[in-house]
């Protein structure tokens, strides 16, 4: 069996690289991609969590799933409502680079 520090591990990785590409990226589409890399994460910890929890306790318990698919869920939903954001914005102003979307600038 795998130690669960290595699941940390590899997440935290998996979080650093997501948060890096969602900072240091001038594309809208791109910075959506590290913040998707980082919910993974997110997801890698919880499975990780849960699989040994119901070890130790030699029940099935379903929560760490309910709160994957959740996170799932609100992925799902992040990258519909960005990426039409983005498109949009890309339609209007003709690029896709974030400091030079002044939209919402009054």
């Amino acid at each position: 069996m795998i130690p669960i520090a290595w699941y940390l591990i590899f997440s935290a990785a998996l979080f650093c690289i997501g948060l890096f590409g969602a900072l240091a990226r001038k594309n809208a589409v791109a910075i959506l991609m590290g913040i998707e890399l980082m919910l993974n994460a997110v997801n890698v910890n919880l499975i990780a969590f849960w699989h040994y929890y119901a070890q130790i306790h030699s029940r099935p318990y379903v929560h760490g799933l309910a709160f994957t698919t959740m996170v799932f869920v609100v992925a799902a939903a992040e990258v519909a409502v960005g990426l039409a954001l983005v498109i949009s914005a890309y339609r209007r102003r003709q690029t896709p680079v974030v400091d030079e979307l002044t939209l919402l600038k009054g």
